[in-house]
């Protein structure tokens, strides 16, 4: 498969909306040119809660995900994968409620079977079972892979209701680690923020700081997480955290309002705070770039 981005799609999709940050996995944080030969670029999607139902917040809840699908079908160049980061379905006390929604979710999703697509869980897919029916449709909670010299990391740091990584998953994380050099370039996939965000709102990781100990002696480390439905960008020290959009409701910033609650759904702007995001890998140079997309309230 051809690694080059026809440049034509790429301003074309740079105008759809959102902005750019360059994470830079050197801790240089300027842009670099895109080398057209060894780089490539992924899809992050988070937060679908599909099942979801209320109007005021997202009258069209059957409707985004989709959108972003066609959307993604639409791409004249395939990225080379795409990653859904947690809370697929919205949680239901009723198992076989749960069951359905994840159901649906899969043979919604199926319609990217060209694609290659990854999965973790979001505290509403696994922490009422530790996960266990989550396995069931998209199969493990944590796992690695290495593509054209970047090792991805996914951790599950939220099976445990307690909204914890837990001993044994930290030491899965330390064995995988001692395999890698110390300019290796790690890429992390979380759902919650692995740091501190706001712990009033459990936009936090209980044992995260473990995890970003263990991250912490590599130089070139990325950090994508979802849960907190809004863009945000963070570092501790030389790792870079950042945040996606939801696809089914947008949250206020940490704080900013004394409960946490979706922000409503405005008539003149419909889709305001959804979206989905691409990221452009830069191996050569160790750099990230980040676009944000919003949903296309045309695509049908």
């Amino acid at each position: 498969m051809d690694d080059q981005i026809d440049r034509r799609e790429f301003l074309k999709l740079a105008s759809i909306g959102g902005v750019v940050f360059v994470s830079t996995l050197s801790n240089q944080h300027s842009a670099q040119a895109f080398s057209p030969k060894k780089d490539f670029f992924f899809v992050q999607l988070s937060d679908t809660h599909w099942g979801f139902d209320g109007k005021k917040v997202n009258p069209d809840a059957k409707g985004t995900l989709p959108k972003a699908i066609k959307e993604l079908q639409g791409l004249e160049q395939k990225p080379e994968f795409i990653v859904f980061t947690g809370d697929l379905t919205q949680i239901s006390d009723d198992a076989s409620v749960r069951k359905q929604r994840m159901k649906e979710f899969k043979d919604i999703v199926s319609e990217l079977s060209s694609f290659k697509v990854l999965f973790m869980p979001g505290e509403h897919d696994a922490s009422l079972d530790n996960g266990e029916m989550y396995k069931e449709f998209f199969g493990a909670t944590h796992y690695t892979w290495d593509h054209k010299g970047v090792h991805f990391i996914v951790i599950d740091n939220v099976s445990d209701p307690g909204g914890i990584i837990g001993k044994t998953q930290l030491q899965w994380l330390e064995d995988d680690l001692k395999l890698q050099k110390p300019d290796a370039n790690i890429v992390v996939f979380t759902h919650r923020p692995l740091f501190d965000l706001y712990p009033q709102w459990d936009w936090t990781t209980k044992d995260g700081d473990a995890a970003i100990k263990l991250l912490m002696p590599f130089k070139n480390v990325t950090v994508f997480y979802g849960h907190i439905h809004q863009e945000h960008h963070h570092f501790t020290g030389h790792i870079a955290h950042h945040s996606a959009k939801s696809l089914m409701l947008p949250m206020p910033p940490a704080g900013s309002v004394p409960k946490r609650e979706p922000i409503l759904w405005v008539a003149n702007e419909p889709y305001k705070g959804l979206g989905f995001r691409e990221v452009k890998s830069l191996t050569k140079n160790r750099t990230f770039t980040i676009e944000e997309f919003g949903i296309n309230a045309g695509t049908t």
